[in-house]
Parts: structure tokens; C-alpha cells; sequence
């Protein structure tokens, strides 16, 4: 092993979980997902994330789906920690989904845990059998809570 002193994080344990088998969305757990308080919540700015290495299974064929990922939401009270993100999104690299279920399922795990102003999820993924396909999702913001529940 290259790094021996290096320890796994629960986070990326929890990520890392479907490695090697194929596994279903619920295996998905939105409880990897962490935030950070947002400290100006007067400023109502847009965050948008790029993420060009999102990979799920084809529940057919059993291959891989690569796409492009662009998150876009206005925070309210939280901000998403990319790290936790990222290993989120790894999480689906071994889940047989079909596309428009994956964009929606994050598109909604994070609303859930963010409960933002406002948030939209867009997947472009590769070209198979000769169509593109994209998958936008909008969704309104959750009735605000007087406190949040822990997920």
C-alpha cells in the first residue's frame, strides 16, 4: 500500500461500500452528505458545482453511464461540504439506476439536507446507442423548518 499511515474516513467507508458488487439506489444513503453553515444568509448568491466524473450502472446492460453533473442551488442556511459530496456521488459508480432516477434521487437527497432557497440538478450523460440524453430537475424549496432534523 502506498500510504500505510493513511486512515478511511467513515464518510468514505460509507461511499465505498458498493465498491465491487452492484447495488440498488436505496443502498444510496444521503446521510453521507455533510454542510457547512452558510454565514450570510441575507445574500441570496447561487452556488454552482461541476462535476464531470459521475458514473452509475445501466440496470440492462450492467454498464457503466458516465455523465456530467452540474448542481446549481441558493443556500439558505447551509452550504453542502464538497467532500462529503464527492463521495456521495462515487457512491452510485456500482448502483444499476437509470438516468433520470439518479438525477432526480440527488437532486432530492440534497434538498433534503441542504433545504435551500432553491435548487436545480442537470445530467448530461455520454452518448449510447447514438442518443444524448439530459435530465434537469427543479425543485421548490421545502416548507423551512423552526429547526433542523437530523437526517
Amino acid at each position: 500500500m502506498i500510504y500505510e499511515d493513511r486512515t478511511t474516513s467513515s464518510l468514505e467507508q460509507k461511499a465505498k461500500k458498493t465498491q465491487g458488487n452492484t447495488f440498488l439506489p436505496s443502498n444510496i444513503s444521503a446521510s453521507i452528505l455533510r454542510t457547512i453553515d452558510y454565514e450570510y444568509p441575507q445574500n441570496k448568491i447561487t452556488v454552482k458545482l461541476n462535476y464531470d466524473e459521475f458514473t452509475c450502472l445501466c440496470p440492462f446492460s450492467g454498464l457503466p453511464d458516465f455523465a456530467h453533473l452540474i448542481i446549481t442551488y441558493v443556500p439558505n442556511k447551509f452550504l453542502i461540504e464538497l467532500k462529503a459530496l464527492k463521495y456521495y456521488l462515487y457512491a452510485f459508480r456500482s448502483v444499476k439506476i437509470y438516468n433520470e432516477h439518479a438525477v432526480n434521487k440527488i437532486a432530492q437527497d440534497i434538498n433534503k439536507v441542504l433545504e435551500p432557497c432553491k435548487i436545480t440538478v442537470e445530467g448530461e450523460f455520454t452518448i449510447r446507442g447514438g442518443i444524448k440524453n439530459k435530465i434537469v430537475i427543479t425543485l421548490p424549496p421545502l416548507e423551512i423548518r423552526p429547526q433542523r432534523s437530523d437526517l
